[in-house]
């Protein structure tokens, strides 16, 4: 096969890893990390130039939405179906936990970075909400991961 016509990209390993840029755009991968799964995640992000899509292609995984302006009031859940595709809009403080299986296609603007993403950190109160949301949707979530 031509490699002019033709590029193969898989990981997996562990975390992010963006794997095809071109122009303006990536295509990533998000895979298990132990910094996500609910009772580790310290903090929710937004990013400040962009939408980013998430495409859950196996496993499980919940995305959590913050609401409010400079800090975090709220979080919805929302647990990630299988080729779906989640538009995180930019300005939206979001962060996901995910399974020792889970595999998410993200497609976001080339240029996202930490220099153009703020960073909110979470309260306890918040963290538990986290905890105890995933373990209600996703019952099975203990088994998955152990």
């Amino acid at each position: 096969m031509n490699e002019e016509l033709l590029e193969m990209h898989e990981y997996l390993g562990e975390g992010y890893k963006p794997l095809i840029d071109f122009n303006c755009w990536r295509v990533a991968v998000l895979r298990y990390l132990d910094e996500l799964q609910p009772d580790k995640i310290s903090y929710l992000e937004r990013h400040n130039e962009t939408d980013e899509v998430f495409v859950l292609l196996q496993g499980q995984a919940v995305l959590f939405i913050g609401e409010g302006g400079e800090t975090v009031e709220t979080m919805t859940p929302v647990v990630m179906k299988n080729g779906v595709m989640y538009n995180v809009k930019r300005g939206a403080w979001h962060t996901a936990a995910v399974s020792r299986d889970a595999t998410i296609l993200l497609v976001e603007n080339r240029d996202t970075a930490r220099e153009n993403t703020s960073y909110f950190t979470i309260s306890s109160q918040q963290s538990l909400f986290l905890v105890e949301t995933v373990q209600r949707e996703i019952p099975e979530w203990k088994a998955l991961n152990e």
